[in-house]
């Protein structure tokens, strides 16, 4: 009978432990501990979000372009996007390549690639180990847009190469591109609520209407693309000084092969370097009569934007391997309905004259 009840007791003591375990061990990563949805809130509110910065780019968002001027001067030019704001390039300085989304007078979005900005409390180059060592992100963010409710969850490669951070109160968020290959901090966007639902940029799920930014006229459409063409096209030679890869210069009649093969893409529903009509890369550009001694081609679908499109390709081995290829000399671009197209080509003196 003692034996029994000495067993007993040990199957009690196991017992307790092992619950100890299970619930200690539930808050060992706050990025994969899931909280009831009463409670969410208050940890995010609470533990997710950090201080406002004062200063740098993040300060804008809000702000009236009188404020862009003031930091940043005239932009080079304005660009439609794909969405309810204009882009303010500044592309003149490669260190200090900024886009300011204005919607109206006010500023919703900034994207800061150039090595010179100010993107406080982050840096440009800062190390992965310095950005995870001192914030805390965590894979879920949630907030009420217009009444109606918005969460977006984060997948590992979000969290690994672009995630989410609340600045203040969640007025403002920061979206970190990361780049995996010189881990370190490669550009930053921040970004108001209202922009972050536009993009729809991770996994979100919400409650109530969903806001739905405005179809723009089709002359408008191709202005947006040709942008993101020509965007796609500066941050490229910013990525390639950064790199120590000398620049690339544009040529028109790439850029058409480019788009071409973009166009056919989405007409003919296939994502593919190789078209079921105009054949391969060296196939379109004979067609074309481009002259070259070699040729490269980055493609993309879907991305929210020329940006996202850049740090997408910069976080694959082959297609950065092709951006930053030194040998290249000029480069065609061709967006249409989010398809990207990059052709790098090496032209000799002889093809140039």
């Amino acid at each position: 009978m003692k034996t029994i009840i000495r067993i007993g007791v040990f199957l009690v003591v196991i017992l307790f432990i092992w619950v100890y375990v299970l619930i200690s061990g539930k808050e060992t990563n706050p990025s994969q501990y899931v909280e009831p949805p009463s409670a969410k809130k208050e940890l995010q509110d609470e533990e997710t979000s950090l201080e406002r910065p004062t200063i740098g780019l993040s300060t804008l968002i809000g702000k009236d372009t009188k404020e862009v001027v003031s930091l940043l001067g005239q932009p080079d030019r304005i660009d439609p996007s794909f969405y309810d704001y204009d882009w303010w390039v500044y592309q003149k300085n490669p260190t200090e390549y900024a886009q300011v989304g204005v919607e109206g007078d006010r500023v919703v979005t900034v994207f800061a690639l150039g090595d010179d900005l100010n993107v406080a409390p982050f840096s440009i180059g800062q190390s992965l180990s310095e950005i995870y060592s001192e914030f805390q992100i965590y894979n879920d963010i949630s907030f009420e847009y217009e009444g109606t409710s918005y969460q977006f969850e984060l997948t590992d490669e979000d969290m690994n190469y672009r995630p989410l951070l609340k600045l203040g109160d969640g007025e403002v968020y920061a979206q970190l591109y990361l780049d995996k290959f010189s881990e370190s901090l490669s550009s930053v966007r921040f970004l108001d609520q209202k922009t972050l639902v536009q993009h729809k940029p991770y996994e979100m799920m919400y409650r109530g209407p969903l806001y739905e930014a405005a179809e723009r006229p089709s002359e408008e459409q191709k202005k947006a693309e040709d942008g993101a063409s020509q965007q796609i096209f500066e941050m490229t030679n910013v990525l390639r000084i950064r790199n120590n890869v000398p620049m690339i210069s544009w040529d028109e009649e790439t850029s058409e092969v480019a788009l071409s093969h973009s166009q056919e893409m989405v007409a003919e529903q296939f994502f593919a370097h190789d078209s079921p009509i105009s054949g391969s890369l060296a196939d379109r550009l004979e067609t074309a009569e481009v002259f070259y001694e070699k040729a490269g081609e980055n493609i993309a679908a879907e991305y929210v934007d020329a940006p996202a499109t850049m740090e997408g390709w910069m976080n694959s081995r082959g297609h950065r391997e092709t951006l930053l290829d030194e040998s290249y000399t000029h480069l065609g671009v061709g967006v249409y309905q989010r398809y990207y197209t990059q052709n790098f080509i090496r032209k000799t003196w002889e093809d140039v004259q």
